[in-house]
This record gives structure tokens, C-alpha cells and sequence, in this order.
């Protein structure tokens, strides 16, 4: 037990009086504190500050050049009669509800052919990751509005087979879908934990189940899934926070328009226009809380339901 745990123990515990820090006590507080205060600092300037300030906000009527005018609940009012919010929102559930399976499959598939023993691991496993390194880069932005272009490199491939391409951002039907397809590509980092928590998945457990006659399907439905199940629910919870936050690609591609027709106007990105567009920050502030309300309540329904399909070793 440390010093300050020490201390904090004698002065939480009934008969003990306070007594006086010895010299050598006093610096280790001092020493603590003063590593503690950039966090601290950080958390208070940075978090709580900001957060503070925008709930204030979302229930007044602020344009950046006036103080802002108090209107109570009307922000939030407005939000119910929106049909551009109302849109946004759609986009943004669309795209978690498809994207995010999509990209954790693929990070599972692809975790599960490294394991198998592939040699030269390292390389495979930085070239599957850099991509998550990048995905939400302008660069990549711009490059994924070259390559589903009406002349970018799909149509091009298409064109050698015989088939006409289209422009596939500029097309409502598919100008979503090449945004899932980034997103799914970019499926590194949970690779890397996925990766992480097949490696701890005692061997023990196969020898078994191949001694017993059961086949790789069985093997992988009975033994990898349940025991990876914590691991897929952490990268659940992460990657649907994530994709709910999703801003730079729709951007780039869509021009900050959320072009075509509405087709890619994320949640955030609609945000950005009311509230840096428009100069509406209390209506933008108001979108704000209600985003943090929808994750935060995805995030309680997934933990709610994590009792019935996650399991633990122990």
C-alpha cells in the first residue's frame, strides 16, 4: 500500500485521530498532486468545461456575435419538427446498423487467418492496421471520392469487363454505401484485439473438441465464439460509438453538403453546417446532447443485453 493510501486509510478509519504528515508524507502528497494536476487540469479545461458551456447553450439562442439570449426548451422543440434532422438521423442509423457488423466481421475473419500460423505476421498485421491509422484522414477522404468517381478506378475496372460504371458518390442509392465500404476497410483496430483475444484462448480447449471428433465449424461456434465473446462486445461498444461520430468522410465526399440528396448528411455533419454553417450553436449545442443521449443509450442497451451472450472463462 502506498503512502497516500496509507494515510487516506488512517484518516477514513473510526478511532483514529488526524495526526500531522511527517516531512517525507507531506512530499509524496506534494509529488502526487502535482502529477495529478495536468489531468486534472485537462479533465476540468478541456471536458467538463466545454460540456458545461454547451448544455448552457443548447437552451439559449447564441450566433457567436451577441450574447447569448435564454429560450429554454425551444432548441430541443425545434429538433422534433426538423425533417433535415429527422434525415440525418436516418443516414447516421443506417450506417451504424451496417456498417459497423460489416467492419467487425471482416476485422474477426481476417484476425482469425493470421492466427492460423501465417508466416510473416508482422507485416500482415501493420498492413491490416494502417489502414485504421488513416481512415479518417482527409487523404483517404479524397482518395475514396477518386476511386467511386464517374472516371476513379471502379469504373475503370468495370469498364474492363464490359460493364458501364456510374458515379457512385454522386448517386443517392450508392453514395452511402461507398462510406460503409470505408468504414469497413477500416478495420484494423479491432483486428488487432481480436487478434489479441484469440491468442489467449487456452489450446487446451481444441485438443479437445478434435479428440471428440468435432469439426473447425463446430470447434469455432462452441469454443472461439463464447470465449470471445467479452472481446467482440468491447469492440461492439467501441466501434458503434465511433461510427455514430463519424464526420471527415462524409464531409470530403459529399462536399459538407451531405450530397446527394441528402444521402450522406450524418448526424455530426449536420451539426457542423447549423452550427458553423448557419452560426446556430444553440441549435447545434442542442444536437450535441441529443447525440451523447442516443450513444449513451445504445451503450446502456448493449451492456443491458450483454448478460445473455457474453461469457467469461471464469
Amino acid at each position: 500500500m502506498s503512502a497516500l493510501n496509507e494515510l487516506a486509510h488512517l484518516r477514513r478509519e473510526p478511532g483514529v485521530g488526524r495526526r500531522r504528515l511527517t516531512k517525507r508524507e507531506r512530499k509524496e502528497e506534494r509529488v502526487a498532486l502535482g502529477f495529478l494536476s495536468p489531468w486534472v487540469v485537462g479533465l476540468v479545461v478541456i471536458t467538463l468545461g466545454p460540456m458545461a458551456a454547451s448544455l448552457y447553450l443548447s437552451f439559449t439562442d447564441y450566433n457567436f456575435l451577441q450574447t447569448p439570449e435564454w429560450v429554454g426548451a425551444e432548441n430541443y422543440l425545434r429538433l422534433l419538427t426538423d425533417e433535415r434532422f429527422h434525415q440525418a438521423l436516418w443516414v447516421t442509423f443506417q450506417y451504424v446498423v451496417i456498417s459497423v457488423p460489416l467492419q467487425l466481421a471482416a476485422a474477426l475473419l481476417v484476425a482469425i487467418v493470421l492466427d492460423s500460423g501465417l508466416r510473416g505476421l508482422a507485416l500482415y498485421r501493420s498492413a491490416f492496421y494502417l489502414p485504421s491509422l488513416l481512415g479518417g484522414s482527409v487523404a483517404i477522404a479524397i482518395l475514396w471520392r477518386q476511386i467511386f468517381g464517374s472516371d476513379g478506378l471502379v469504373n475503370r475496372v468495370l469498364e474492363l469487363v464490359g460493364i458501364e460504371g456510374l458515379s457512385w458518390i454522386a448517386n443517392p442509392e450508392t453514395a452511402l454505401g461507398t462510406l460503409v465500404i470505408l468504414n469497413v476497410w477500416t478495420f484494423g483496430a479491432p483486428m488487432i484485439i481480436f487478434l489479441a483475444g484469440l491468442r489467449q484462448i487456452p489450446t487446451m480447449y481444441y485438443e479437445a473438441a478434435a479428440v471428440d471428433g468435432a469439426s473447425k465449424t463446430r470447434r469455432f461456434v462452441a469454443i472461439t465464439l463464447p470465449l470471445l465473446s467479452p472481446i467482440i462486445f468491447f469492440n461492439l461498444v467501441l466501434q458503434l460509438i465511433g461510427a455514430f461520430q463519424s464526420f471527415t468522410q462524409a464531409f470530403i465526399i459529399s462536399g459538407g453538403t451531405g450530397a446527394p440528396a441528402d444521402s450522406t448528411l450524418f448526424y455530426t455533419l449536420y451539426l457542423y453546417m447549423r452550427g458553423f454553417g448557419n452560426f446556430e450553436m444553440g441549435y447545434a449545442s442542442a444536437m450535441a446532447w441529443v447525440l451523447v443521449i442516443i450513444i449513451g443509450g445504445f451503450t446502456a442497451i448493449n451492456f443491458a443485453v450483454s448478460k445473455f451472450w457474453v461469457f467469461y472463462d471464469d
